[in-house]
């Protein structure tokens, strides 16, 4: 079984693609991970290739739950994945969500990935989850919505199963694709 969690940023990807991954006994991958270099260099910018073959090369095998929403690995993950779950929460949770996790690891100075940190300052940028606020969760959600209209029979042959799990509204629904 190869499963990926999307959502937009503060949607619980992590989490949940980590809570799957231990009740089916899977290899959980995080894509920020594979992403994110030391003093935050992001790979999609200054090494797109790396990235690709990074990814590429922990979901070639079977058994893994990977989460993340990155564009240029997109179609790689999404043709090897069997299964797909989608949290699509409403902007009021996410903006909840990621504001206090933004706090929590500022306050904590938790570790992310490469030995990078939360720090206040990086919340003024465009690219930060609190500024990219809501516009993001509607882009986020017009772009999976249009990705899995379009998506590609699994490599595996055969159909995937695509999760869409709403909480904001209690709200879920379940598709084969």
């Amino acid at each position: 079984m190869r499963v990926v969690v999307v959502g937009t940023s503060g949607s619980g990807k992590t989490a949940m693609a980590k809570r799957i991954a231990s009740a089916l006994d899977l290899r959980f991958i995080e894509l920020d991970r594979l992403h994110w270099e030391p003093n935050w260099e992001a790979l999609t910018v200054t090494n797109p290739d790396e990235f690709v073959r990074r990814v590429g090369a922990v979901t070639s095998d079977d058994g893994w739950v990977c989460d993340g929403n990155y564009g240029l690995v997109r179609d790689l993950i999404w043709r090897r994945a069997t299964n797909l779950v989608w949290l699509d929460y409403s902007r009021a949770v996410v903006m909840y969500r990621v504001i206090k996790r933004s706090v929590a690891r500022a306050f904590d100075q938790t570790e992310l990935w490469a030995g990078n940190r939360e720090d206040w300052r990086r919340w003024l940028r465009p690219s930060h989850p609190n500024q990219m606020g809501l516009e993001h969760v509607a882009r986020t959600a017009h772009t999976v919505r249009g990705a899995l209209e379009r998506r590609a029979v699994p490599a595996s042959g055969g159909t995937a199963t695509t999760n869409s799990v709403r909480r904001g509204n209690g709200n879920r629904s379940t598709q084969n694709r």
